[in-house]
């Protein structure tokens, strides 16, 4: 498996093939995984239901989720995805077509780390992903591991407070 592996939670199959395109036309190899749905999305995470067995340390270097899913909605899995400690510092960008203020102010309340709304044209939404690629996958610093940090964020364990920094 790709260590680099990309999740796409999108349940319009339109707007999956677009990403894919975009993807291909951006040059990004990295693989996309796509969850159709906010549980098969959270199974894939926690490696569950169908993916039991899949190995729980290959996490996703990002998220890519959609709001309006069927079964279980992107507010709700990004929440989950906080409240687990393998999953709360996993990079999520809401790519989605909503544009109601609530959605934007909620996802960021739960820590979303970018909000998108999806370009209907296929140019502009082939440059978006080419940017998000670019920042995410090559720009971006990831998170270190938690193993060896040691580092525990007291908003993800309200029973521990972060060593302090020097």
């Amino acid at each position: 498996m790709n260590p680099k592996t990309i999740l796409l939670v999108e349940d319009n199959p339109s707007d999956i093939a677009l990403t894919q395109r975009a993807f291909g036309k951006s040059r990004i190899a990295n693989e996309l995984v796509v969850a159709e749905d906010g549980q098969e999305a959270l199974d894939y995470l926690f490696a569950r239901g169908k993916y039991t067995g899949r190995d729980e340390s290959h996490l996703p270097v990002l998220v890519l989720l959609d709001l309006k899913l069927p079964q279980v909605n992107g507010l709700e899995v990004l929440r989950q995805m906080r409240l687990d400690p393998r999953t709360s510092r996993l990079p999520v960008v809401v790519l989605t077509t909503s544009k109601e203020e609530q959605d934007v102010a909620q996802s960021y309340d739960l820590g979303a780390n970018s909000y998108i709304r999806k370009p209907v044209d296929f140019t502009k939404f082939a440059e978006a992903i080419e940017h998000l690629g670019l920042y995410w996958l090559v720009l971006n610093e990831p998170t270190p591991s938690r193993k060896r940090t040691g580092y525990t964020s007291s908003l993800t364990d309200p029973g521990t407070t972060a060593p302090k920094r020097s």
